[in-house]
């Protein structure tokens, strides 16, 4: 396991792309490698992962997940769907509240028509790319908990992965050291204490929307002379 970059940059990101940028700089040992896959987390990890996958001259794609709450309960996760129809369950929850296979697949039809809605808005028509044998950079614009993140991991893994690496502009001190064992590699650019939230260590931190998210899809997939 790599861990790299951790309060090099003591400093607030203007917004999502000059982070991305920061992280490019930490991920700089991956470009040209034609086994890189960038996927970003919607909706604001895909300006981060934009100019990653910029720089390193890899494919952006997006990799949509949804936590399943417990009915009722709904803050409390019983696990989580990932594009691909991927369910990564959290065993613990589920053993303790007994929650019974019906239950599980009602919350997770529910949910994969949301999933299902979300991945047409941003891909449209474009096909996913398989993740199976390929060098993975999963992207987000911030790990707190990381439990969305976390979820995306197994997701991937379960799909074929061959490395799986987590870059992120700003964590949690203790979120990103507990990846330290669940990945190939983990690249925080900056992990301050106290953290808070993510959403304090950037200038601009306003809301992504589906139609910048298509946007840069867009431009991603367009070759470079264009």
């Amino acid at each position: 396991m790599r861990s790299s970059g951790a309060n090099r940059f003591p400093h607030r990101f203007l917004d999502r792309a000059d982070a991305g940028r920061t992280l490019a700089e930490l991920l700089r040992h991956h470009a040209g490698d034609p086994r890189v896959l960038v996927l970003a987390l919607p909706r604001g990890g895909v300006p981060v992962g934009y100019e990653i996958a910029k720089a390193l001259g890899a494919p952006l794609d997006v990799f949509v997940v949804r936590k399943l709450g417990v009915p009722g309960h709904e803050e409390l996760a019983l696990g989580a769907l990932a594009s691909g129809n991927i369910l990564v369950l959290n065993d613990d929850v589920v053993q303790a509240l007994r929650i019974t296979r019906e239950v599980i697949d009602a919350v997770a039809a529910q949910e994969a028509r949301e999933l299902e809605r979300r991945e047409r808005a941003y891909r449209g028509d474009r096909p996913r790319i398989d993740p199976a044998g390929r060098v993975i950079i999963i992207v987000d614009d911030g790990l707190a908990t990381g439990a969305t993140m976390r979820a995306a991991v197994r997701a991937l893994r379960d799909r074929g992965a061959d490395r799986l690496i987590v870059a992120v502009p700003t964590a949690s001190p203790q979120t990103c050291a507990d990846f330290q064992t669940e990945v190939d590699e983990i690249v925080c650019a900056i992990t301050p204490e106290p953290f808070d939230a993510v959403g304090l260590w950037y200038e601009d931190f306003s809301q992504t929307t589906d139609a910048e998210v298509q946007e840069l899809l867009e431009l991603a997939g367009r070759p470079a002379q264009e």
